[in-house]
């Protein structure tokens, strides 16, 4: 007998010793061979969607004519395209009668149904904001510190962070101090969601600045738009604009206003950087900020009270 032969006849009486142990399931034999055949056509199929996903991918990538939005659509639908002909041709391969299954697959249906209710829910939602292009990946988001969504400030400026990538079941979005919120699709679909970069990428930033009654206001106006100017972040079109705003207790008050069109790159430090500069331009200039101040007077304990006091008889004798 060859080797080949002794292969196979060995081959033959180890697919029949794993048949042979199992148990019947109505009119299906669930066996130890029919579990590993399960588990490798299963393995198979899987890598067998990878690479098509893979190629798929690539193609899409070298593809010029279509954005990151229609991308990830496209490879999402595909994904799930081919996931679900892999299943239906495992279960054909392996002869699997569902019918037989058919009360237990009903309840079980049930169950992973009410389980991945949300899971559900998040997928489609994440479809459905690719398809309308609402929220894409780069997009610029308002994001809460702590909470899944509101507006959050930091020291006055909006906590802020780019969407990074639209997953099935939520939007990562990366702050600039490092952080990721996690954002369910399913809750940017049902509340309110400030996003800075669905029309425009373009955002105005204002800022106050207070300037001393006996200064020169208009060349305090001056300073301001020629700092703005100079940042090389800040748009020259459209141009900065300065405001009187109010004429406050101890200052005339100027609201500061010029666009940027990386957010994402940070407000706080941008903002800083042009009051600084006004700083030193206005130290400079001989411009005074004013700065809070209270006025205390201290009376002696022999002075009179010169308003005349409930206690006054009108006889000229002073009050007890």
């Amino acid at each position: 007998m060859s080797i080949a032969a002794e292969v196979r006849h060995g081959a033959g009486e180890v697919v029949a010793t794993m048949k042979a142990i199992g148990l019947d399931v109505g009119d299906y034999r669930l066996s130890i061979y029919s579990l590993f055949a399960s588990l490798v056509v299963a393995v198979l199929l899987y890598a067998g969607v990878q690479i098509v996903l893979r190629a798929v991918k690539w193609l899409l990538r070298r593809n010029g004519k279509i954005d990151d939005t229609q991308r990830i659509l496209t490879e999402k639908l595909v994904a799930i395209g081919l996931f679900t002909l892999a299943m239906l041709f495992g279960v054909d391969l392996l002869g699997i009668d569902l019918t037989a299954l058919t009360v237990f697959s009903g309840a079980a249906g049930l169950a992973i149904g009410f389980g991945l209710q949300k899971t559900v829910g998040n997928l489609i939602a994440g479809i459905i904001l690719l398809m309308d292009r609402s929220i894409k990946p780069g997009d610029v988001l308002v994001v809460g510190d702590a909470a899944s969504m509101g507006v959050a400030t930091l020291g006055g400026v909006p906590n802020v962070g780019r969407v990074a990538k639209i997953g099935v079941r939520a939007v990562s979005v990366v702050t600039r101090d490092g952080k990721k919120h996690l954002i369910p699709n399913e809750l940017l679909m049902t509340q309110a969601v400030e996003n800075w970069s669905y029309s425009s990428r373009e955002v105005r930033v204002r800022m106050r600045v207070p300037v001393a009654y006996d200064s020169d206001v208009r060349l305090a106006q001056r300073i301001m738009l020629d700092t703005a100017k100079a940042n090389p972040r800040i748009l020259g079109h459209p141009e900065p604009a300065v405001w009187i705003t109010a004429f406050s207790e101890r200052a005339v008050e100027h609201e500061l206003r010029y666009w940027i069109v990386d957010p994402e790159a940070g407000l706080g430090n941008i903002q800083g950087e042009v009051f600084l500069g006004i700083w030193d331009a206005f130290k400079a200039a001989g411009i005074r900020v004013p700065y809070p101040r209270q006025d205390v007077r201290l009376t002696g304990a022999g002075e009179q009270d010169e308003s005349p006091t409930s206690g006054e008889t009108g006889t000229g004798a002073p009050p007890p």
